[in-house]
């Protein structure tokens, strides 16, 4: 067991790497992982010992981790997406995946109905995360995949209790043990549901009280386990178990606490289930039936994307909308790779048809995050040769095309909207660009120039009257939007002046050569007035503090690049770039620098910046040619790299 677990964890760790430098999804690559590891590849690991082990610790955790996320307030608001168009597309979903398998795989009915509903969920951990970093969450087609997902997943948790139903184990006919189950299941929600009022509460409070991280993960691990040990005791899925067990924790008052506590564990085991689901492939069925797999799977990517855009269509929405959300839940998704295998172990499911259904899965979520990313393109292209640039610019264009002289607002968020405050109060004309949905429907009912869009579309740049504009203000939240803006907006007017929000320097140098005119870090302008404030309250003279600042600001903040970072500092920015530190050198005897001045040293060549030369507590002239001595304090910022690189010339000349 423990050589096998190494494996899995070495392979993991390698491929894991691979697939993020990639851009690719964790659980494609686990996938992947378990794929090479199985008996019909390398063998490296034992399915018959430990696989059904893995595979069931896995479930339960993956449930677990969904009840966390599960939330009644959310589904609520999504109530006519969630019930509605999510009842309708495992419903149909289903009942067409299930009469194919019926047809064309010769499967007992009521095992080809289990089946099809499992190839009608989707894939929660995917569409969720690419959706995210694409910043379509809210958009419409992003709503709907949401909110079909979360009935999905509720339909996942029956779906998984119900394998021992069809199995028919105990005795019982399906029809009557169905029921059964689902009494059981109603009288465990509500003995769970009372513990958590009167008992977890109460525990949950002494375990703040101790203030131990190490008493959060155990509780949850052990409300995790005991749920799911009462439910295996009942004769229902420790599955479920966990679910009503992760759904009760997350109606605490400490859920965040528990997901930051749990979220290792979380990880890692629910990696080890995708690997172990990943063996359940046999690779030589891409060799022996590979047309077959190519055919299955784009049978479930047309039929299941088919399905949705009709019937996301049926209910009033756009032509682009019903076929971006029909991409977003063509795919198949995990819980089938759980419920094939509780199936298999069940024995209502042929192995070799099982490989199959489970081949096509794995290759339609492979391509998943392809098409979510090509969608875009897609869909920008097909306005443009359809209808010119459809209704939403042409609308953009009309509200602006009295405007002149005026100001353009990328981002309406906290900062733009207290940009946009103060513009309408000194009576200047400006119009806003956002792509969040309910912001922009909430600004638009008391503001007529907020405007839905992505502020990186040079379209839509163009429409608001970039190029008529007087002052472009980049306010957006992620850098990288931002450098897009920034470099779209110069193409349309070489003169515009452009200011840009960041919340720190990380990406200065950038912005400025993209053609940003002036760019204003959150983090380092926060600083600058509170330094200020706290030398006006020392008693020093407003006029000079001020003179001070400004000095700051002409320096583009140099001052203020890098800071002591800690005992355990977090040396990559989001974007994973190297953070800039700062450093003191103190020259010793025998340091080499002792004797040079700092141009001899030619330090700035190293990738860092001198802050001050410090000697008996005063700060030394940066630009004269006295020689360093013995005591010296040198105050380098930079990467880390370059600081250890300077370090060594400056102590041993190299």
């Amino acid at each position: 067991m423990f050589v096998n677990l190494l494996i899995i964890l070495a392979a993991s760790l390698l491929v894991i790497a691979l697939f993020r430098r990639l851009r690719l999804p964790p659980v494609l690559g686990y996938l992947c992982v378990g794929l090479l590891l199985g008996p019909s590849a390398l063998a490296w690991v034992d399915y018959d010992q430990d696989l059904p082990h893995l595979a069931e610790l896995g479930v339960v955790f993956l449930l677990f981790t969904l009840g966390l996320e599960f939330s009644l307030p959310r589904m609520l608001a999504l109530r006519r997406v969630v019930f509605g168009l999510g009842s309708l597309q495992v419903l149909i979903c289903g009942l067409v995946l299930g009469g194919l398998l019926v047809f064309g795989f010769a499967l007992p009915w009521e095992v080809a109905l289990l089946i099809g509903s499992g190839l009608a969920l989707s894939s929660t951990a995917i569409v969720s995360k690419e959706l995210g970093s694409l910043g379509e969450i809210f958009s419409n087609h992003g709503q709907n995949a949401i909110g079909v997902l979360l009935f999905q997943d509720l339909v996942a948790v029956l779906l998984l209790t119900l394998v021992p139903v069809f199995a028919g184990q105990g005795g019982e006919s399906w029809y009557w043990a169905l029921p059964i189950t689902l009494g059981k299941t109603v009288l465990l929600f509500i003995g769970l549901l009372v513990a958590s009022r009167w008992l977890l509460p109460r525990l949950f409070q002494e375990v703040a009280a101790a203030h131990s991280a190490e008493l959060f993960v155990m509780l949850a691990l052990v409300i995790v386990l005991l749920t799911a040990w009462l439910t295996h005791l009942l004769g229902l899925s420790m599955a479920l178990g966990a679910f009503l067990a992760g759904m009760l924790l997350g109606e605490s008052h400490y859920r965040h606490q528990i997901e930051a506590d749990i979220r290792p564990f979380r990880d890692i085991l629910l990696g080890l289930f995708f690997v172990s689901v990943g063996m359940l492939i046999d690779i030589h069925l891409f060799a022996r039936h590979g047309w077959l797999i190519l055919g299955l799977t784009l049978a479930l990517l047309l039929l299941k994307g088919a399905l949705v855009a009709l019937l996301v269509k049926l209910r009033g929405d756009d032509n682009e909308t019903a076929w971006r959300s029909g991409i977003a839940l063509a795919q198949g998704g995990e819980f089938c790779f759980a419920l094939v295998a509780q199936v298999q172990q069940n024995r209502l499911l042929d192995a070799d048809i099982g490989g199959l259904l489970l081949a096509a899965t794995f290759c339609s979520m492979a391509v998943t995050p392809l098409m979510l990313r090509a969608a875009p393109r897609l869909a920008a292209h097909l306005r443009a040769r359809l209808g010119g640039m459809e209704s939403q610019v042409e609308e953009i264009a009309a509200a602006s095309a009295e405007l002149s002289g005026h100001v353009v607002i990328c981002g309406y968020g906290r900062v733009g909207q207290s940009i946009g405050r103060f513009l309408h109060r000194e009576r200047q004309p400006f119009i806003a660009l956002d792509d969040d949905p309910v912001r922009v429907q909430e600004a638009a009912a008391g503001d007529e120039s907020v405007h839905y869009g992505d502020s990186r579309r040079g379209e839509l740049l163009s429409a608001v009257g970039t190029e008529r504009a007087r002052l472009l203000v980049v306010a957006v939240d992620k850098a990288d939007v931002a450098l897009a803006v920034v470099e779209q907006a110069r193409r349309l007017s070489a003169d515009l002046p452009i200011l840009v929000r960041t919340r720190d320097d990380s990406r200065l140098s950038d912005l400025q050569a993209a053609g940003a005119t002036e760019v204003v870090p959150e983090l380092l302008e926060s600083s600058l007035m509170l330094a200020s404030h706290a030398l006006v309250m020392l008693g020093l003279p407003e006029r000079h503090v001020q003179m001070r600042v400004d000095e700051v600001r002409r320096s583009r903040y140099r001052l203020l690049h890098g800071f002591y970072h800690g005992a355990q500092p977090n040396l990559l920015d989001a974007q994973g770039r190297p953070r800039l530190l700062l450093h003191a050198v103190n020259l010793s005897e025998d340091a080499y620098a002792c004797g040079h001045s700092l141009p001899d040293l030619e330090l700035e060549k190293l990738g860092v910046e001198i802050q001050a030369v410090r000697r008996d507590g005063h700060d030394m002239p940066l630009d004269g040619q006295d020689c360093l001595n013995e005591g010296d304090a040198v105050l380098l910022s930079g990467p880390l790299e370059a600081i250890e690189a300077c370090e060594a010339r400056l102590l041993a000349g190299r």
